[in-house]
């Protein structure tokens, strides 16, 4: 199994996916970049789950907030006094981990395999900056730990201007920092990340329905994305591991190859946030609830996801090697990533046949007739197999192919990736057919 994830690492750097950032320099741990597929891969993760979570309904509206925020917001929160992870020193090799991610009796050092460690101490997570030209006590801020908080300290203003009645969500993508004391096993766990999270505010007494409504969405996307349904479970938290604010929490689980990780946690969160900026804040964050004339504190599910997470999650699981026949009678092999053709990064590719000066123009005018619907490619450089293996590799679902007899008869052959089926199709007809399969 770790077999997939070095192959799944080592395909993301070579095809532009994702890389190590300040690599010239050494690279800088936990920090990646995305390259040229990688940043459409993640904007199709991002509409996939706005389009779902947002647009296809009536209950929940956008937000975008600032990242960094009053520090008064943190303590409220209680973020500045809690937010921390135990964090313990190898006495051998002076490698720092958190402690509860140390296995074994006894506890091992995962560097050098030592057993002696300092006594434990509270690590907090969030990065501190200063406001200003001079960086004293006095104006100090913080790199949101993530994305929740600006929703609710908006909670009244959007609810205002959006004219919406409980319940009702309100969503956020963006960036939130974490100092994580272990970070590791490519994008899995960073210090830099990107957040999907939704924040639905309900009535009490009717957030326990909303809790396990929102598991099954939440639940059911992936698997309407492609993900295989006996790689994702479901995890409950037990009652000593919930956090501070939560009344009740599932993870929704993958089976990566260094095991069972948390991919999305679903949080039935209570009032704890809203009361408690209400109390430090002195401003009425309560809902009016006119057709019951009064007032009060709604209820809030969580679902939260991180877009790297689920990138990996996508890469992981439409990664396969398949053998394939050749033209003299043997087998060949290939690399695909199956990927939902609503995630592919490139949509389709036009390939002609060759570089030959009368077959090139006629592909570049293919390409212009696709290109204004999607990310599309074109490609002429090597042997038309090569170029095939290539699309492949980065889970382009369709490729064109211009060939001589295009020039005759106006047609072109489209060929399917997972299948590899090809159809003979007349240009003219060549956008609404792939309009039709994508």
């Amino acid at each position: 199994m770790t077999d997939l994830m070095e192959a799944v690492t080592s395909l993301a750097k070579r095809r532009g996916i994702a890389f190590q950032s300040s690599e010239i320099y050494g690279g800088l741990r936990s920090s990646w970049d995305y390259g040229p597929l990688g940043v459409e891969l993640r904007r199709n993760i991002r509409a996939a789950w706005w389009r779902s979570m947002v647009q296809l309904r009536d209950d929940v509206v956008g937000l975008e907030a600032a990242i960094i925020m009053s520090p008064l917001v943190w303590q409220a929160s209680g973020h500045v006094a809690g937010f921390s992870d135990p964090l313990v020193e190898c006495e051998n090799c002076h490698q720092r981990f958190r402690e509860d991610h140390l296995v074994g009796e006894p506890r091992s050092c995962p560097n050098c395999e030592g057993t002696v460690f300092s006594e434990a101490k509270q690590f907090n997570l969030m990065f501190a900056t200063h406001m200003g030209p001079v960086p004293d006590d006095d104006n100090v801020v913080y790199l949101r730990p993530e994305t929740a908080q600006g929703m609710f300290v908006d909670f009244p203003a959007v609810q205002t201007v959006a004219r919406t009645k409980l319940p009702f969500g309100i969503a956020q993508i963006g960036k939130s920092f974490r100092n994580e004391i272990t970070p590791g096993n490519f994008i899995f766990r960073t210090r830099e990340f990107e957040q999907m999270e939704m924040e639905f505010f309900v009535e009490p007494g009717a957030d326990e329905e909303w809790f396990a409504y929102w598991i099954e969405e939440r639940f059911g996307w992936y698997q309407d994305l492609g993900v295989a349904k006996d790689k994702l479970r479901l995890r409950p938290h037990d009652p000593d591991e919930l956090a501070h604010y939560a009344k009740a929490a599932t993870d929704i689980e993958y089976e990566f190859p260094f095991g069972w990780g948390e991919l999305e946690g679903i949080a039935s969160r209570t009032d704890f946030d809203l009361r408690a900026h209400q109390e430090a804040s002195g401003q009425d964050l309560r809902y009016f609830d006119q057709e019951h004339d009064r007032h009060y504190l709604p209820y809030v599910v969580e679902p939260a996801v991180g877009v790297d997470r689920s990138l990996l999650v996508f890469l992981l699981d439409a990664y396969r090697v398949e053998e394939v026949p050749t033209a003299k009678g043997g087998t060949d092999k290939r690399t695909v990533l199956g990927l939902h053709r609503s995630l592919a990064p490139i949509k389709a590719a036009v390939l002609p046949l060759s570089r030959n000066d009368t077959l090139v123009p006629e592909a570049r005018r293919v390409h212009d007739l696709v290109k204004p619907e999607w990310i599309t490619q074109y490609d002429d450089a090597g042997a038309i197999g090569r170029r095939y293996r290539r699309q492949d590799e980065v889970g382009t679902p369709f490729c064109v192919t211009v060939d001589f007899e295009s020039l005759e008869d106006r047609q072109v052959t489209v060929r399917e990736r997972d299948t590899m089926a090809q159809d003979r199709i007349p240009i003219d007809t060549l956008v609404t057919y792939l309009r039709h399969r994508l």
